[in-house]
């Protein structure tokens, strides 16, 4: 079976590939930095567990990249829509341009891989996609409101697409992953450090790698996760984002 994953060099991503290959996966892993996904398979191929593992090294911000990417990589069996990162502060200070470039990372990007492969899958009449999402997705997110709002599109989008699928008697799966924070390089490119405790990123990708081959939609890691779930769910929002922003406010500012 092939696994195409973006976001493929570092974080939960780079995790979930280490798990993938000793489950013996072909791999086709995507990021913009080509030295650090050479690094990702010399790492692999020392496993010698005798898949294929092809790096690609590609800027999914931009969308012809996207295109060119499901024109070059046919016939997979599961993609893991991970590549995304984050900003913090206030909205009227936070950086214009690369407020735009994660929204076409952490959404557009989403969106064109999500439907081309998922066109495949629904031909063939199997396959599962794995988008990787956030606790912020049911939520707003005041001090990192762009960052939340992309959050949302994924889960929203998942959510209307799972219906879809079901209604056919689809074979084909979807799933979304939603931690709360997790220690990565995110907080690095978000420029915030959080206060609050972080999650191990291998135990979050081993847990959603677990979940997703069982074909579960919503994957929640650790109970004060899906606590805070449920508290978005249950509670007004003018609450939510009050609560949200304190939480916000928690974080150490780089």
């Amino acid at each position: 079976m092939k696994v195409l994953l973006t976001g493929a060099s570092s974080g939960i991503g780079k995790d979930m590939v280490k798990i993938l290959n000793k489950k013996g996966y072909d791999l086709v892993l995507v990021a913009r930095d080509e030295e650090k996904l050479n690094n990702v398979k010399k790492e692999l191929e020392e496993e010698k567990i005798g898949n294929k593992i092809e790096i690609i090294a590609m800027d999914l911000s931009e969308e012809a990249n996207c295109k060119k990417l499901c024109e070059q990589i046919k016939d997979i069996d599961i993609l893991i829509n991970n590549a995304g990162f984050g900003d913090c502060g206030d909205f009227t200070k936070t950086d214009l341009e690369k407020e735009i470039k994660m929204i076409k990372t952490n959404i557009i990007a989403y969106h064109i891989l999500m439907k081309e492969y998922l066109k495949e899958m629904k031909k063939r009449g199997s396959g599962k996609i794995l988008n990787v999402a956030s606790i912020a997705g049911f939520m707003p997110g005041p001090l990192m409101a762009t960052y939340y709002a992309t959050k949302a599109y994924v889960v929203r989008i998942s959510e209307a697409v799972k219906e879809e699928l079901e209604r056919e008697k689809s074979n084909v799966k979807i799933s979304i992953l939603c931690p709360g924070p997790v220690a990565t390089n995110f907080n690095n490119v978000a420029n915030v450090k959080f206060k609050l405790r972080e999650a191990n990123s291998f135990d979050v990708a081993k847990y959603a790698i677990k979940k997703m081959e069982k074909g579960k939609f919503y994957i929640v890691p650790g109970l004060d996760v899906k606590i805070g779930k449920l508290g978005a769910k249950i509670f007004p929002t003018n609450l939510v984002a009050k609560v949200s922003y304190m939480v916000q406010k928690r974080k150490i500012y780089k």
